[in-house]
């Protein structure tokens, strides 16, 4: 890979390590609030209640990056070919558009002689 890839993609890999690790520590700080509601709870239960909360939170949100990501690239396959199709289009219009100029002012040249 070229280096300016290598760097996109480095850069890439930070941010989404970056994010995830906000989405972990949202998840660590909404496991507090609930048990913050729950004063009756011993440390170790207070405890147990955030560690399965912040599971749980983190499987949903892994889910949920997961079917975005998969639908971003389902997207991406469609789009692109799209594209390719109207490229085709656009070059072989422009390729006509080209020879029937060309036609006519061979046309209008031998007419004029």
């Amino acid at each position: 890979m070229k280096p300016d890839k290598d760097s996109a993609r480095g850069l890439a890999q930070l941010e989404g390590f970056l994010l995830w690790n906000a989405e972990v520590e949202r998840a660590r700080r909404q496991a507090r609030r609930f048990t913050d509601q729950l004063p009756w709870l011993t440390t170790a239960q207070r405890e147990d209640v955030e560690r399965v909360f912040i599971t749980e939170r983190v499987a949903v949100s892994r889910e949920s990056l997961t079917r975005v990501r998969d639908r971003a690239e389902e997207l991406r396959e469609e789009y692109s070919g799209r594209y390719a199709r109207l490229r085709a289009r656009c070059v072989a219009v422009s390729v006509g558009a080209v020879g029937a100029v060309t036609c006519i002012g061979t046309a209008v040249t031998l007419a004029i002689r």
